[in-house]
């Protein structure tokens, strides 16, 4: 079957030629009467010069283009663009007998644009955010279970909350290729179980694991709280750290429950851990004095550029609220992974923050995503994690 064709509105083919990604509706001149959702399509200048293949869908962006070349968007294709990511991975040191849990593909950053896939232990979670990377699913699970060296034998399609709604894909949640064998995983020798059935995003949240060994370094000695503390990554590194105390604080009783066992797992007994299920801005309102370290993880508060107004307003009062309560001499973890805020926004809500407590506050480290989420360098919107390390005084 022939792909079709989009012709792009004359001089609206710039961004593309510097291998940005995505097409906006507003720059396609025109498109096949008979085009649906998913299907793959060339894209050329007005002037019918050939500039990409890509995923056509519904909506503001009307292409995300799979390669600037033209090119077969088939198994061996993804083959070949999965066997990249994989040998990114292994020269990021991230496949080792004491970690099997990192990120795959990460969408653009893989130039796999809509398509998300991490990987615990021999079991790959399949996200995508695209018609077209739905359809090409059994594709895609077959490349992962063939790719060399990887030891992945179960594919779990996990896209029922990331698919556009509109598109009607009515996705479910299954695994396409093997089935349930374990849920327990490794982070830099730390185990963990994943919910990747029920659980948010794939089941746990690898972007943060950077983030969490720095904290470990903080730890000893330290009266740790873990907000939004969801499985309890930061709070079992802590722990490690030799924390004086961690305690975990999560609205969801489940993700407390999960956080318990994760702990259980790695520090079996531990008096040194306890865990809320309570309403975040709640229970710091009743901590006075209390911790020395607080990590504030929140999820994000902004999906949309319309929420961003509202999302700054509540960065500054969750965070003025930890400068109030934080002891002298403590330090705050402070995180923002809304990707609809940009990293200067975030850091002045959170000098607003610091502003409004008069706390003397210094800066010790910008944090930002792991290299298994990487950056592509034509799309800087794949920015999406902010992080700040303070000390205040």
């Amino acid at each position: 079957m022939a792909i079709k064709t989009i012709k792009l509105k004359k001089g609206k083919e710039d961004s593309l030629l510097r291998f940005h990604p995505w097409v906006f509706s507003g720059a396609v001149e025109s498109a096949p009467t008979d085009i649906e959702e998913g299907d793959i399509v060339k894209v050329v200048s007005n002037d019918n010069r050939f500039i990409g293949v890509g995923h056509f869908q519904i909506g503001s962006i009307v292409v995300r283009i799979l390669s600037f070349e033209d090119t077969s968007i088939d198994l061996t294709f993804f083959e070949e663009r999965l066997s990249a990511a994989y040998d990114l991975r292994k020269t990021l040191n991230l496949i080792r007998h004491d970690n099997n849990a990192f990120r795959l593909v990460h969408g653009e950053g893989d130039f796999l644009p809509g398509l998300i896939v991490d990987v615990y232990g021999n079991t790959a979670v399949v996200q995508a955010h695209s018609p077209g990377m739905h359809f090409a699913r059994n594709t895609i699970a077959q490349a992962l279970v063939g790719l060399n060296d990887a030891g992945i034998k179960n594919v779990y399609y996990k896209s029922e909350t990331t698919l556009p709604f509109k598109a009607q894909l009515d996705p479910q949640n299954d695994y396409i290729v093997g089935g349930y064998e374990t849920n327990i995983a490794i982070e830099n020798g730390l185990k963990f179980q994943v919910d990747w059935l029920k659980g948010q995003k794939t089941g746990f949240f690898v972007d943060q694991r950077d983030n969490r060994s720095l904290l470990e370094h903080y730890a000893k000695g330290r009266s740790v709280l873990n907000m939004f503390c969801y499985t309890g990554g930061f709070s079992f590194y802590a722990m490690r750290g030799g924390a004086n105390l961690v305690h975990s604080v999560d609205s969801s009783a489940k993700a407390i429950a999960l956080t318990k066992a994760n702990v259980e797992l790695n520090f079996p007994g531990d008096s040194r851990h306890e865990a809320y299920a309570e309403d975040a801005f709640k229970f710091l309102n009743t901590i006075d004095n209390k911790y020395d370290l607080i990590i504030l993880d929140p999820p994000a508060f902004a999906k949309h550029r319309s929420a961003i107004k509202n999302a700054l307003i509540g960065y500054r009062k969750l965070n003025a609220k930890a400068f109030e309560k934080i002891r002298p001499g403590g330090i705050l973890f402070t995180f923002s992974c809304s990707q609809a805020i940009n990293k200067e926004q975030f850091r002045l809500a959170v000098f607003s923050a610091a502003a409004m407590s008069k706390r003397k506050v210094r800066i010790l480290h910008q944090l930002t995503q792991p290299a298994d989420h990487p950056i592509n360098i034509y799309h800087p919107e794949g920015e999406y994690l902010k992080g700040l390390i303070l000390y205040v005084e």
